[in-house]
């Protein structure tokens, strides 16, 4: 008997699920996407020549098999520079090795992401609030909440309450739209993992005394200090249509616009899902295996028959943080802003900034031409990326697509970052269920999982499908745990559920599980 496995969804995780097991086995995977193009948040969006990485995706890992699996699709750019960065090739498909500059942009002053206590950082915060970091930092320290109930208990543990309350609470309020007390600690050890004053100080050190930085691995690097990362020429987009070409090419399938509305089971295992076509056509497919990135919520909310009342109300209460993002094409930057000195259009070297003024709705803001030139179709441009936390059908969400360009002109001139009169055009992209959220229903997550696990031969994987705050890595290992237990590997669904939990998993999984 043939095996049929589905596959819900054609981002990192469905896609590496796919190719693994064409790669692997006789097995022919059949990927439902919803929408018309691969990549889920990782997808490339092209305007007019230019190209958008929603979110911006850093191809990083820790996992060895991770950074080779990339490489093995897009092979690395044949030049590097002095500094290790790639020279930009004139092939298309490579990847390039790009530096990382990230900064936080506060009282219209940038400061070193993540915060270091640097003569520079000192300067610019003044005595008196460095005074009320260190005593607060050390009064954390030597009395520390105990448990951490929330998040701003992790944050305060590990800053102390001047620090977080200067760069920590505002942000991370603007991205959940509550408050800090009111969110899992969960998502800083996920997120932020083993950071501290402590290491960043440390950090700092290190690369005053080595400027030149170490190679791509980085692997004693905590990830927010990378110095260094991986990317496609043409933006995350370009690495996920290249992957669905080969599943494609080694007998998959990739069945776009189809929306999956329920699961079928019998209690123990999935026999059939329920779609419909972008026409509306309903279809229903058997199956032996599904792997879904689908939204949870939506995924137990469809399962029929349907899951004993707690377990709905849990996938009812989860919630998610929505996302726009804007693309600003502008002539320069204004002067001094941080620029690199003398440019001709002020550019400044960063990939992305974190805004951290109040007085903007504007969350982060990336910079495309640092992230790969090929990104932006005139080099005598600067091609920005605007992005905004919301909720679907709030009330920035239901702007129109001009007031939502017209809010970002007014608002990057208000931070002193770019004058009107430079921009020349604007795109903006909506994207739901960006971010699964740490409240609502999540504290109660644990019941809802241990009824999916019950079922046999159905395997939640990546950032909606674990509702966890996922990068692309963690999601790819995900997929590719699944298909090792599909295969007989016996890989315990528990296995799966610890990736992105310890950040030594990687490391401590791929001694253990040899490379195909």
């Amino acid at each position: 008997m043939t095996e049929t496995v589905i596959i819900i969804g054609a981002g990192p995780a469905g896609l590496t699920a796919a190719l693994e097991l064409t790669r692997r086995s006789g097995i022919k995977p059949i990927v439902l996407e919803a929408l018309q193009d691969v990549g889920g948040i990782s997808r490339t969006i092209e305007y007019k020549g230019n190209r958008m990485d929603i979110g911006g995706h850093r191809f990083f890992s820790k996992s060895d098999w991770v950074m080779d699996w990339w490489r093995d699709i897009l092979p690395l750019a044949p030049e590097t520079g002095p500094d290790g960065v790639s020279v930009i090739p004139k092939g298309d498909r490579h990847l390039l090795v790009r530096p990382r500059l990230s900064r936080i942009y506060f009282l219209r002053r940038f400061f070193d992401y993540p915060i270091s206590l640097t003569t520079d950082t000192m300067r610019k915060l003044g005595l008196f609030r460095l005074i009320r970091i260190g005593v607060s930092y050390v009064l954390a320290k030597a009395f520390p909440r105990r448990p951490e109930r929330n998040l701003e208990d992790f944050f305060h543990n590990r800053f102390g309450g001047e620090l977080y309350r200067t760069f920590f609470k505002g942000y991370t309020e603007k991205v959940w739209g509550i408050a800090c007390r009111d969110i899992s600690p969960e998502w800083g050890a996920q997120r932020i993992k083993g950071l501290s004053v402590t290491q960043a100080l440390l950090h700092a050190l290190r690369k005053m005394a080595s400027p030149s930085g170490s190679g791509i691995a980085q692997k004693q690097t905590n990830t927010s200090l990378i110095e260094r990362f991986l990317y496609p020429k043409f933006g995350p987009g370009q690495m996920w249509q290249t992957v669905a070409e080969k599943v494609i090419n080694t007998g998959g399938e990739i069945r776009f616009g189809i929306t999956v509305t329920g699961l079928r089971h019998d209690g123990m295992r999935i026999t059939s899902v329920d779609a419909h076509d972008s026409s509306g056509v309903p279809l229903t497919l058997p199956c032996s295996h599904v792997i879904s990135t689908m939204p949870v919520r939506d995924l137990v909310l469809g399962l029929s028959p349907s899951p004993p009342e707690e377990v709905l109300s849990i996938a009812a209460g989860l919630r998610y943080r929505d996302f726009i993002t804007v693309g600003l094409l502008v002539r320069k930057l204004k002067p001094g802003v941080g620029s690199i000195p003398n440019h001709r259009l002020n550019l400044v070297p960063d990939t992305w900034i974190y805004i951290q003024e109040p007085d903007v709705r504007l969350g982060r803001l990336q910079v495309f031409n640092n992230w790969s030139p090929a990104m932006v179709s005139d080099a005598d441009t600067i091609w920005l990326g605007l992005e905004y936390f919301c909720q679907e059908g709030d009330d920035l969400w239901t702007l129109t697509d001009d007031a939502i360009g017209q809010l970002a002109t007014e608002e990057v001139a208000r931070i002193d970052l770019v004058t009107p009169a430079d921009i020349l055009d604007f795109k903006v992209v909506r994207v739901p269920k960006a971010y699964p959220a740490y409240f609502g229903t999540y504290d109660r997550f644990n019941t809802l999982r241990e009824f999916t696990d019950r079922l046999s031969n159905l395997y939640l994987v990546g950032r909606n499908g674990m509702h966890r705050y996922n990068n692309q890595d963690h999601s790819m290992v995900t997929a590719r745990m699944a298909v090792e237990s599909i295969l007989g590997d016996a890989v315990q669904k528990a296995r799966i559920w610890q990736v992105n939990i310890d950040d030594d998993y990687h490391e401590s999984h791929e001694r253990h599980t040899p490379t195909p």
